[in-house]
Order: C-alpha cells, then sequence, then structure tokens
C-alpha cells in the first residue's frame, strides 16, 4: 500500500486571512466550518487541498516547496494582472518576449508561486 499526498500544508501568521486569499485565486472554497481566527484553515479547489496552519514564527528566507499555477481559462500574463489585484505582488518577472517564461509571485504573507503560460499558450 502507497501512501497519498492528503493536503500541501502552508504555515502562515493568519490561517484564515491567507485561506481566503487563496480560495479566491484558486477559484476554490474554504471549509464550512472555517471561521476567522481559526488557527487552521483548508482550502479545497480543482487542484487539490491546501491547508493553512497559524504558527509563530515569521517566513525567513526563499521557500523550499513553492506552487506553479496555470491559468485554466485566461492567459499567463491576465492571470498575473488578476492575482496582483487580489493582493499578490511581483517578485521576479521572467517573461519573454517571444511569449514564454514565467511569472513569480509573491502572497499576501510573501509566499512565492509561479504563474506559467496556459495549456493553450503552450500549444500554440
Amino acid at each position: 500500500m502507497t501512501s497519498l499526498i492528503r493536503h500541501l500544508t502552508i504555515d502562515c501568521t493568519d490561517a484564515y486571512r491567507l485561506a481566503s486569499f487563496w480560495a479566491e485565486a484558486l477559484d476554490g472554497a474554504l471549509a464550512e466550518d472555517d471561521l476567522p481566527g481559526d488557527p487552521e484553515a483548508t482550502v479545497t479547489s480543482a487542484g487539490g487541498t491546501l491547508l493553512f496552519v497559524t504558527v509563530p514564527d515569521a517566513k525567513a528566507g526563499k521557500n523550499r516547496v513553492h506552487l506553479d499555477l496555470q491559468p485554466e481559462d485566461r492567459g499567463r500574463d491576465e492571470e498575473v494582472e488578476r492575482l496582483l489585484t487580489l493582493g499578490a505582488s511581483l517578485v521576479a518577472d521572467h517573461r519573454r518576449a517571444d511569449g514564454t517564461g514565467w511569472a513569480t509571485l509573491a502572497d499576501i504573507e510573501g509566499n512565492e508561486f509561479c504563474v506559467e503560460r496556459s495549456a493553450a499558450e503552450r500549444a500554440g
């Protein structure tokens, strides 16, 4: 018997607030029993489940693990702009003039993630 990944856990300073950001970013949903001030919050989306856990330690340094997002219904650049309006910030822009590349963003607590090209952009 093998093990399966149940969810990816992310340490943070405010589980509900960060989970709310990611629920909107991923068109996901918070668990029904998650409330502001809770020490844990869960986001379920088509791509999987994220668990956010409040910890006393501040983020220090670069993430050892990060999410790579691939937009489903829009292009990479449109998705970057949408995420910026949700509160993300641009960390590094690796997009190239020929349309390849990616953008590295940070969520509202500074956790880095990348936005890659959509499947349609890769195909055409």
